[in-house]
């Protein structure tokens, strides 16, 4: 198959979805597919994969920022367009500045799911122009159903089949203005009309999307998401003096329960028999995070621990995977409901336990992999006697670590992942191709 996917880059820091479709589309690759990855907004992060996000990004940021804000920005020469879609300037701009107060977000974001029917009408017509120059596809693979306004126009011009992977779009929606709220989503399931399948990362997720954008459970397809596995294994055993530790991947913000695990940490630090216990957290720190985790560092010089604690941020591949080998257990307990969570399987990968809150995704993921406990969402209290219990006995922990990465290496890799999105591209490519006119007969 001639596969084009279409995902959203983050210019300058690594996200879960970017790092799935990234691994999928290179284990697409490996089966033998033609993948096209197309990168809209910002340029590609890949984690080793760097020169995917060389080429041109479509629908480019600064341009559709431009032209929701300017009318007139839609007729910028074309050399200036192309220009301001230069992917070391896009980079530049991502790192520098959030372009969107709230209110501009809730316009910027209904414009933008509008497709063709929105104020950069242009930019999409150009995606499509782009596009059409190479050898027409199978299919298009979009990241997430925020792109669902794309599929009327693509399918029109490609006459091929669109699928769509859910992952990760309540959170971001139901984080907008009220104002803007029911409008976005009322557009999302206008737009799910176009979709021939979607792909959701885990049961959860599906579930949710099914209610939310009112989608027909027969065009919904559970695949649960996996990682390339090259690199992640266990780490050394560690001795009975050495220090143990709490590990937390993520981005180090308030959502995904950083303050909430902090918090846990001072708690446990303060019964007995944990004095030894040390907390790392690594993961993105975007500008506006700095002043979120000097917080947390007050609160810990307060507690007087202010050198138990250790935050590494914009972490690399090789330095991630080493700092999940050196943890004893592992939590990144988000204050919202996950579609799927890549760091839990990340750490099952290396062995380690995990403790995650009692909600989105983590249940079905603990109960899957057996790698882990549950605790109750947004509770410190509960978040340090979990991890107490799985601290204080190293048998419980190295059994709960065993299990969940053998789980994780029969059902949570990234070729299982590949081969059961090709079954469902397959299921809507094959009656496409039936259905096509042969050129004989035209």
């Amino acid at each position: 198959m001639r596969i084009f996917q279409l995902i959203p880059g983050t210019g300058h820091f690594y996200c879960g979805s970017c790092l799935r479709d990234g691994a999928l589309g290179h284990a697409l690759r490996r089966r033998g597919h033609e993948v096209r990855m197309v990168p809209l907004y910002l340029p590609f992060m890949l984690e080793e994969q760097e020169h995917e996000g060389s080429g041109p990004v479509y629908l480019g940021g600064i341009n559709m920022y431009l032209q929701y804000k300017w009318a007139r920005a839609a007729r910028l020469p074309a050399w200036l367009r192309r220009m301001l879609d230069a992917p070391g300037l896009l980079r530049w701009v991502a790192r520098r500045s959030n372009m969107t107060g709230a209110a501009e977000l809730g316009d910027l974001t209904i414009s933008t799911l509008r497709g063709r029917r929105g104020r950069q009408a242009g930019e999409v017509q150009r995606l499509i122009e782009a596009m059409r120059a190479e050898p027409r596809p199978d299919c298009f693979l979009l990241s997430n159903a925020m792109l669902c306004g794309l599929a009327e126009p693509l399918a029109a011009e490609f006459r091929c089949p669109i699928l769509c992977t859910l992952q990760g779009e309540a959170p971001f929606l139901d984080s907008l203005p009220a104002s803007h709220r029911e409008e976005a989503w009322k557009i999302m399931r206008d737009n799910a009309r176009g979709i021939d399948r979607f792909i959701a990362v885990s049961r959860y997720c599906g579930d949710l999307m099914i209610e939310r954008m009112a989608l027909p459970r027969e065009r919904v397809q559970v695949v649960l998401n996996g990682i390339d596995l090259e690199d992640f294994k266990p780490g050394t055993a560690r001795r009975g003096d050495e220090p143990r530790t709490i590990g937390y991947l993520a981005r180090l913000c308030r959502d995904k329960g950083l303050a909430t695990l902090v918090e846990a940490f001072i708690l446990l630090r303060r019964r007995g028999g944990f004095a030894d216990v040390r907390l790392h957290a690594a993961g993105v720190m975007l500008r506006g995070d700095e002043a979120f985790v000097e917080g947390l560092r007050e609160s810990l010089r307060k507690a007087g621990l202010p050198d138990a604690a250790k935050f590494t941020p914009n972490i690399e591949r090789p330095a991630k995977i080493e700092m999940l080998r050196s943890l004893d257990v592992f939590s990144t307990p988000a204050t919202y409901g996950e579609s799927f969570g890549l760091y839990v399987i990340e750490a099952l990968a290396c062995g380690v336990p995990v403790v995650q809150p009692r909600h989105g995704a983590f249940p079905e993921l603990i109960e899957t992999t057996g790698g882990g406990l549950l605790c109750e969402p947004d509770d410190p209290e509960a978040l340090a006697e979990a991890l107490a219990t799985v601290l204080r006995d190293r048998g419980r922990a190295r059994a709960l670590g065993e299990a969940g990465r053998a789980s994780v290496l029969e059902k949570f890799n990234v070729d299982r992942m590949a081969r059961e999105v090709e079954e469902v591209c397959m299921m809507v490519v094959r009656p496409a191709r039936a259905a096509a006119p042969s050129p004989l007969s035209v």
